[in-house]
């Protein structure tokens, strides 16, 4: 199991990530070439297959183990009023997770995967951001572990989601920490609040932002100042799956900036990921342009869970079986292009 003894470690890991096997992609595409298809006609389709075959080192990838995780975690800058949910809406959700009426159960088991959930000290919210840091640096590689411990070895493709009322809060906070920008240019609606809430949220940012941005050195002290535990849970998942070469499909805003404070910094992380879809929240389009990736869906989805990426799990699913079960132009005894 992969662990992070300390925040050394967690650092070290993120300088030494191994990549996808060149060899298998290039099979893959001499693959794609022998298709019966006009080049290219598939168009990202083909990427897919080739991604796959890359971080599986297999040049025709299989998809019968997919893992999806939601965490879930209560944030003290809740209290300000920043969300239109109160903070025991997040244990309410885990009981429905755990009894399967949420969406995200529907979709994973329509989406073929393993469905995990993870409770972070519900009973116990993260520090204010807005006035204290998020977490001590115990707390933060508890939750950084608590990530990794659920990426096992056999994983082939992992989801990723999260519960948590006021979250979209300390995402804002990451991705300005990370990636430059006032409060008002990354915060949004969120689950739905209104004016007054919105405007609650920018200034709990731009406090979060005055008080800990000078001490933001690296990706550890952001997720650690900024974040939340199940914030921190996916980038540790995230991460291991990268140790592990397993690809990872990103849900949406929040998903999005749990890697944030890594991407920043040390940009190759996104290597081993394909955006799912691009949310409703106002702000994930510029945030997936930072981490420059292209979503696969548009559908003004904005539920988290991980409901946008088990939802493209399909798509990943096609990708890999046209390009495993096509007819190559010898086998059809179809004349290519002149």
């Amino acid at each position: 199991m992969i662990a992070f003894a300390d925040r050394s470690a967690f650092l070290h890991a993120i300088s030494n990530m191994p990549i996808a096997s060149d060899a298998a992609a290039r099979a893959a595409r001499e693959r794609q070439a022998e298709l019966t298809k006009p080049a290219g006609s598939l168009g990202r389709l083909e990427e897919i297959a080739v991604f796959m075959a890359g971080w599986q080192d297999d040049p025709r990838p299989k998809l019968d183990r997919v893992c999806a995780t939601v965490f879930a975690g209560n944030h003290g800058v809740a209290a300000r009023g920043v969300s239109a949910f109160p903070a025991e809406v997040t244990a309410q959700m885990v009981d429905n997770f755990r009894s399967g009426g949420a969406a995200i159960n529907v979709l994973s088991q329509a989406a073929g995967a393993k469905l995990t959930i993870v409770p972070l000290d519900l009973d116990r919210p993260t520090g204010d951001i807005a006035s204290e840091a998020a977490m001590s640096e115990a707390e933060c590689l508890d939750a950084l572990n608590a990530g990794a411990a659920v990426v096992s070895s056999d994983t082939q493709l992992l989801v990723v989601g999260e519960m948590g009322i006021g979250s979209t809060t300390p995402a804002a906070a990451l991705c300005a920490a990370a990636f430059g920008g006032d409060a008002a240019q990354w915060c949004g609606q969120g689950t739905g609040v209104d004016g007054a809430g919105l405007a609650r949220k920018i200034d709990a940012v731009d406090q979060a932002l005055a008080l800990h941005r000078p001490h933001c050195s690296d990706p550890f002290e952001m997720l650690r100042r900024l974040g939340g535990r199940e914030i921190a849970a996916m980038a540790g998942a995230m991460l291991a799956a990268r140790l592990r070469r397993i690809p990872v499909l990103l849900d949406g805003f929040i998903t999005c900036a749990a890697i944030a404070p890594i991407a920043a910094q040390h940009p190759q992380f996104t290597w081993h990921c394909l955006a799912a879809h691009c949310s409703a929240e106002a702000a994930h389009q510029l945030l997936l342009d930072c981490l420059g990736l292209e979503p696969l869906l548009r559908l003004d989805m904005r539920l988290g869970e991980g409901s946008g990426a088990a939802l493209a799990v399909p798509l990943v699913r096609a990708a890999l079986a046209t390009h495993d079960r096509m007819a190559t132009f010898a086998q059809a005894a179809v004349a290519r292009a002149g």
